[in-house]
């Protein structure tokens, strides 16, 4: 099941990159989904405005659970919306969503470059996020993007840890997937290796 949740993620995602796009979002989907909710997907992305998860997956109403905060941070609040998800929907697919150029590292890493602090609970933020910047500065050029690439991973190992999400992890009901999104294509890519690069699913 967690295999055919991810094909379908990855059949909308080459529709609304070909332009083809099928979500429903019609009367009747509304009325169907009012009675009760069977999403076959959560998503945490990025609160990012063009990293719309049900758009860049082409997925109507009922159809993904989605949690967003900058960065894919997560706090408690994350963590047991994703535990209900998975303990109470049976989703069976949880994908952890960053992309390229995403506006809360780089000003993480401003921060991080001036060794100051962030204003307010953004300093939360930064502070979440600076594993993955210190990890980067050891991975290749793109300092920006190997971060955002590398906090996936973290945050992926952090639902990991989860009680609920681990044991059903181990019990084969749930994948946790590290996914990478091109701002420009469109595309979206699947899998461990996101640092180096070489994903698969």
């Amino acid at each position: 099941m967690p295999a055919e949740a991810l094909e379908r993620l990855l059949e909308g995602n080459r529709r609304y990159v070909s332009s083809m796009p099928t979500l429903d979002e019609s009367e009747f989907r509304r009325i169907q989904v009012a009675r009760g909710q069977r999403p076959f997907a959560a998503v945490f992305g990025c609160v990012d405005s063009r990293v719309p998860p049900e758009i860049i997956f082409d997925q109507g109403l009922g159809d993904l659970l989605v949690i967003r905060t900058a960065g894919q941070v997560v706090d408690k609040a994350v963590l047991g919306s994703l535990e209900f998800g998975v303990a109470e929907l049976d989703i069976p697919v949880v994908v952890v969503l960053g992309h390229e150029r995403c506006g809360a590292v780089k000003a993480a890493m401003e921060v991080l470059e001036r060794h100051g602090h962030a204003e307010a609970e953004i300093d939360y933020l930064v502070g979440a996020l600076q594993p993955a910047i210190q990890k980067a500065h050891g991975a290749g050029d793109n300092v920006w993007d190997n971060a955002a690439r590398a906090h996936i991973e973290f945050v992926v190992d952090q639902l990991g840890r989860s009680a609920i999400l681990g044991k059903a992890v181990q019990n084969g009901a749930l994948r946790i997937v590290p996914a990478w999104y091109d701002l420009d294509t469109g595309i979206v890519e699947m899998g461990k290796g996101l640092v180096a690069g070489t994903l698969k699913v």
